[in-house]
């Protein structure tokens, strides 16, 4: 189900999203990554996955935190909006 089914989400829109990669991250990184908690699991399938959750400002901002992540060859393995402002 899209949560902005019926809205008009814009590039510029704030929104809270989920970002799972594979691999560790530690909490420190987090004003690097538009402030969004890290938190980190092991998971049977894919083994370390680092959770970022937060509210960003817009899919700009999405973006250059996907970059960073990539930068530190982090495989990202989902990214999901959670909700809009």
């Amino acid at each position: 189900m899209n949560p902005h089914a019926g809205k008009d989400f814009k590039l510029w829109t704030p929104a809270t999203y989920r970002i799972k990669v594979q691999g560790y991250l530690d909490e420190s990184r987090s004003e690097f990554l538009g402030g969004m908690t890290i938190t980190t699991a092991c998971e049977e399938d894919e083994g370390v996955v680092t959770t970022l959750v937060g509210q960003l400002r817009d899919q700009a901002e999405l973006s250059g935190v996907l970059n960073t992540l990539y930068e530190l060859h982090l495989p990202i393995l989902s990214v999901k909006c959670l909700k809009d402002d």
